[in-house]
């Protein structure tokens, strides 16, 4: 695994672990159950997939530079789909989905998804042709 991989995954989890605790501290202001909605589940999942997938990208950069877009789309779509499988059918067992649970997934999906991007990017533009 490359130097800037390794950084860029503890950033990551610094960061993620940062949203957390902010996420929590506002449940608790807002008087909101903290633990409630799969949150921990969610942050762990979400990191979880952010690392492998940007392992695995990394591991074809090299190789397959113009298939990266591709892969990271693809691994969007296997988030995307981890969701409905795990987390909607509980948050949806009420008949609705209320804004605590859709911020429980989105939070830290959309934390890890900027990351992401953000590190890519810059992966791409520093890349030889």
């Amino acid at each position: 695994m490359k130097k800037t991989t390794l950084k860029f995954l503890t950033v990551l989890l610094l960061v993620i672990m940062g949203v957390f605790a902010l996420h929590l501290f506002i449940l608790q202001n807002l008087e909101l159950p903290i633990f409630a909605d799969s949150i921990v589940l969610s942050y762990i999942l979400n990191y979880a997939m952010a690392a492998t997938i940007l392992i695995f990208i990394q591991s074809k950069f090299n190789k397959k530079s113009s298939h990266t877009g591709f892969i990271f789309l693809a691994g969007s779509g296997l988030k995307f789909l981890v969701f409905f499988l795990v987390f909607y059918p509980f948050y949806k067992e009420d008949g609705t989905m209320s804004t605590t649970e859709f911020a429980a997934f989105f939070v830290p999906y959309a934390t890890c998804l900027i990351l992401e991007v953000a590190f890519l990017s810059k992966q791409l533009n520093n890349q030889d042709f």
